[in-house]
C-alpha cells in the first residue's frame, strides 16, 4: 500500500509539473520572434498582393522592390545599371532602398545625368547595399562596408535610426526572400573618390 501511495504522489507530482515547465517556456519562445518591419513609411505598403510586407517576402530583392510603387524610381535605376541579376542573386544582403520621395530631393538635371551615367549610377546603387544581413540591433551604433567598397554607418535606437547622419530610415526590416530592405527618405551618396 506504501508504494501506490508513493506512485499515486508521483504521478500528481508529475501532472502539475508539467504544465508548469510549459508556462515557463512559452514566453521564451515569443521573446524571441523575428523582427517585425517598423517605421511610418510601411503604412503606406500595399497591404496585399505581392508588393505587400507578404508579398514582398517571397521574392527576391529586385522582383520584391518592383512591386513596391514607393520604389519605383530605384527599380528603373537598378535596371538601367544592369544589377537586377546581381542583387537577386545575392545571399542575405541589407538594402538600403531610396524611396521615390528620396530621389525627389536631387535636382532633375542632376537626376537625370545620373541615370544616364551607367559607371556612376552602378557606384552609387552598390553603395545602398552591404554584404551581410544587418540586424536592428547592430543599426544602434554601426559601420558597414558596401558592395561598392565603402563605409556607411548607422545610429539610433528603437524604431528611429539615420543612415550616414542625413537619412532616415523610413519603414525598417522588411523581408525579402534574399535580402532584408531599409526604406530609405535620403539617397546616399558614397565618398568622393
Amino acid at each position: 500500500m506504501t508504494i501506490n501511495r508513493l506512485q499515486r504522489t508521483a504521478a500528481a507530482a508529475a501532472a502539475l509539473a508539467f504544465p508548469a515547465s510549459l508556462a515557463f517556456f512559452a514566453p521564451q519562445a515569443q521573446a524571441v520572434a523575428p523582427a517585425e518591419p517598423y517605421g511610418p513609411a510601411c503604412s503606406s505598403v500595399p497591404a496585399e498582393g505581392s508588393g505587400s510586407l507578404e508579398g514582398m517576402a517571397k521574392d527576391p530583392v529586385a522582383t520584391a522592390a518592383s512591386n513596391n510603387p514607393e520604389l519605383s524610381t530605384l527599380v528603373s535605376a537598378v535596371e538601367k545599371a544592369g544589377l537586377v541579376d546581381t542583387l537577386n542573386n545575392a545571399k542575405d544582403i541589407t538594402v538600403f532602398a531610396p524611396t521615390d520621395d528620396a530621389f525627389d530631393k536631387i535636382p532633375k538635371a542632376d537626376l537625370e545625368a545620373l541615370l544616364n551615367d551607367k559607371a556612376e549610377l552602378t557606384k552609387v546603387l552598390t553603395y545602398h547595399v552591404v554584404g551581410e544581413k544587418i540586424t536592428t540591433q547592430q543599426l544602434e551604433d554601426g559601420s558597414f562596408k558596401t558592395l561598392e567598397g565603402s563605409d556607411l554607418t548607422t545610429k539610433g535606437s528603437g524604431t528611429a535610426f539615420t543612415v550616414n547622419d542625413s537619412s532616415k530610415i523610413v519603414c525598417g526590416d522588411v523581408p525579402t526572400a534574399n535580402a532584408t530592405v531599409n526604406l530609405v527618405d535620403t539617397v546616399l551618396m558614397p565618398p568622393s573618390s
